[in-house]
């Protein structure tokens, strides 16, 4: 059923989206003209400097929708989105200089317009207020915007990051290093060990993997059917996919439960994640194309060189099965503009995974390789394989590995996904354009295919602490 309901509580997010679009406290970018090819100087005055769109997130505000009106509500959230990638693609472009208030303007009557509709669709319960246009204005950003330019390198510090730094430059890629926030890169020798592993307390010690390969037959497209069912580059982005072999923007789930897989197992389920491309001036196939140059996603697509996928319990507690067709997504898509809150993607370098970055891209050492590691919500309310902000049906559990109220533990998702990078070399994951290629935008999704003998087995691996796959 596709009527989802929240606490009392959790719609105190709504005050904070009519209250203005939440700040990125030390986020780290970059510049939106450096991928638009141009190199903005210091010296520029803050209103002629490349700034981004932030709006109010309208389908993280979502409380109810009525089934009947999913689509409808699917498809001007999706509009919503193309309305902002237009308002930051004509901003953006040489020359538009004194057309902000002309661009902000047409933004907010479009918004207007969409936004009346989605209401009316999504009922007096959708938990948007009665009067929608304080959700129709937005603002532009500069401040989420850094000039990453080649001046901004680290110094020397014994570790060889200098030569790095200075080969990057070379290459035209930015580094950032320890010179302050607010750069793109850090070099990851650099960076202090900040993770260590969770205490096992319960018995629940095991794991399973499903092996599903590395996209080898390049399933690439950018859609998104989880939150923009039936909609075409309704992601804004490329996204990789291994397991389900056609996991598309129209792919229900009949659809899913008959086709193939890339996973060994024979799990069916669809994993996908926005792709990772290489700067180094070579074009992708996608260059004019939308989800690729069309949306501001430019360079070489990169093939990752591993991809795990492993299931286990956080704390060693018991895990119960989750329901066939589950959707769960991690991280937040749109986090350099809604603030931290929901990205849960980590950055690191294979050698050095004690070592995980939020909001910066790493530079690693020769023979290692950038990796990215996407931890996903372990419980699940137990009864919808979705809600309405595609969110609050599913939950971290604490500290302790222990559940919300009403929420059941279930086996936690964690993808691992590795890439061969050369040395300075530049490189950037596909974000919508307005997000400006930022790290901490990383995100990933799950739609859970399994068949029933296969869940059983995920759930007797893992609490009986045996190490399946």
């Amino acid at each position: 059923m596709r009527i989802h309901k929240r606490d009392t509580a959790k719609r105190k997010v709504l005050a904070l989206l009519l209250a203005g679009i939440v700040a990125v406290s030390g986020a780290s970018v970059l510049a939106a003209a450096a991928f638009a090819g141009q190199r903005p100087s210091r010296s520029q005055p803050a209103a002629s400097q490349p700034g981004t769109v932030a709006c109010a997130d309208v389908g993280a505000a979502l409380a109810a929708v009525p089934e009947a009106a999913q689509p409808d509500v699917d498809q001007d959230l999706a509009d919503l989105d193309v309305q902002v990638a237009d308002a930051y693609r004509s901003l953006s472009e040489p020359g538009s200089g004194g057309g902000e208030q002309r661009v902000m303007g047409e933004l907010a009557e479009k918004r207007s317009a969409t936004l009346r509709k989605l209401a009316a669709s999504a009922g007096p319960d959708s938990g948007l207020p009665e009067d929608v246009s304080g959700l129709a204005q937005c603002a532009i950003r500069r401040d989420l915007v850094v000039d990453a330019s080649a001046r901004d390198y680290a110094p020397e510090d014994g570790n060889g990051a200098a030569e790095r730094n200075r080969a990057a430059e070379r290459s035209g890629a930015s580094t950032g290093g320890r010179s302050g926030p607010g750069r793109g890169f850090v070099d990851i020798t650099t960076v202090t060990p900040n993770t260590a592993k969770p205490a096992r307390t319960g018995p629940a010690t095991g794991t399973f993997t499903s092996r599903c390969g590395r996209n080898e037959n390049r399933h690439l497209n950018p859609d998104n059917v989880i939150v923009a069912p039936g909609v075409s580059n309704g992601a804004h982005h490329m996204h990789d996919y291994v397991g389900n072999l056609v996991t598309d923007a129209f792919s229900a789930n009949g659809k899913l439960a008959d086709a193939g897989t890339t996973c060994s197992n024979g799990d069916q389920s669809a994993y996908y994640w926005p792709v990772l491309r290489l700067l180094d001036g070579a074009a992708e196939k996608d260059a004019k194309a939308p989800g690729g140059g069309k949306d501001r996603n430019v360079g070489r697509i990169l093939q990752p060189a591993e991809v795990g996928i492993t299931y286990g319990s956080v704390a060693g507690n018991r895990v119960q099965p989750m329901t066939r067709f589950l959707r769960i997504i991690t991280g937040d898509a749109k986090a350099l503009t809604n603030g931290p809150a929901n990205a849960h993607a980590s950055w690191s370098c294979t050698g050095f995974e004690d070592r995980q970055l939020a909001d910066k891209y790493p530079i690693c050492p020769n023979g290692s390789r950038v990796v990215r590691t996407l931890k996903f919500p372990d419980c699940w309310d137990g009864r919808n394989i979705d809600s309405a902000n595609h969110r609050t049906h599913t939950a971290f559990s604490r500290a302790d590995g222990s559940c919300p109220k009403n929420f059941r533990a279930i086996p936690q998702l964690v993808e691992r996904i590795a890439y061969d990078v050369p040395s300075g070399v530049r490189f950037a994951v596909d974000t919508f354009p307005e997000q400006l290629h930022n790290p901490i935008t990383d995100h990933g999704d799950f739609i859970n295919v399994m068949n029933r003998n296969l869940l059983d087995q995920m759930v007797s691996c893992i609490n009986e602490g045996r190490r399946c796959g």
